[in-house]
């Protein structure tokens, strides 16, 4: 599937977005044929440990988008432009090519910036959007728009970035109700994270379904594993095996 055919299927089939920050992860989805992989700035939280995506560079992303690009074969991946990435159209443009040019089908920039996204397209960089909550420069993750005039915002924005020709874009932590506004309003299928059923399609941070961390408990997050407790158990059988000398046994030693 290409990007830009991605606004010719809405209404026809539900969209599966998962984030991936690996080679091996990114196989996985691959041969799942999930619709889309993001290389999210949420690594900076699943993989380096920190609070919020705040302290993620450029470098984070490009190593990442590397890996992953090596990894899917099939499946389109998109880059998410880190915070201070996109500080000028200039440096927008640049990185957004460095992404490209590390295996990435199109970028994903946070937030109405109509000039930096307009450049991007000009340059033939496809542009997922993405409004509601920012957590690049967000100082606290709560839902938006719940107030009226922040989900005026919100939805002159989402429609801005459609004219612009954005392919898709995420509706972040919204009221169900204005996530369904914008889905009826806009041409590009949107993709909801925390924004309900009324959606064209769903992404999650693939650590969080599949059970990594079980103190991260948002409203809207449905874990489907629990690798937490799967890996902790492994690996307390392979230390049991190998204190008590079961492991190597014959079977797994060279001769």
């Amino acid at each position: 599937m290409k990007l830009n055919e991605l606004r010719e299927i809405k209404g026809k089939k539900k969209l599966v977005m998962l984030t991936a920050y690996d080679w091996q992860m990114a196989r996985i989805l691959d041969e799942a044929e999930i619709d889309l992989i993001l290389v999210g700035d949420s690594l900076g939280m699943v993989i380096q440990g920190y609070r919020d995506t705040k302290k993620v560079t450029m470098q984070d992303m490009l190593y990442h988008m590397r890996a992953v690009a090596r990894g899917a074969k099939h499946t389109p991946v998109i880059g998410d432009m880190p915070i201070r990435s996109a500080r000028t159209v200039k440096d927008a443009l640049r990185n957004a090519r460095r992404f490209v040019e590390s295996g990435a089908q199109g970028v994903k920039v946070e937030g109405n910036k109509p000039e930096i996204i307009r450049v991007l397209l000009d340059a033939g960089i496809p542009v997922m959007g993405h409004v509601g909550l920012l957590p690049q420069t967000a100082e606290s993750h709560r839902v938006k728009g719940k107030q009226p005039t922040e989900a005026r915002t919100i939805l002159s924005d989402a429609r801005e970035l459609d004219r612009l020709g954005v392919f898709s874009m995420v509706l972040e932590c919204i009221p169900e109700a204005l996530a369904g506004r914008i889905t009826r309003a806009v041409m590009a299928p949107t993709i909801g994270i925390g924004a309900g059923k009324f959606c064209d399609g769903q992404v999650l941070v693939t650590n969080d379904i599949l059970g990594y961390d079980q103190g991260f408990a948002p409203k809207y997050l449905k874990r489907y594993a629990n690798l937490n407790k799967t890996i902790k158990r492994a690996i307390a059988k392979f230390q049991e095996e190998v204190l008590s000398g079961l492991y190597p046994d014959n079977k797994h030693t060279y001769h």
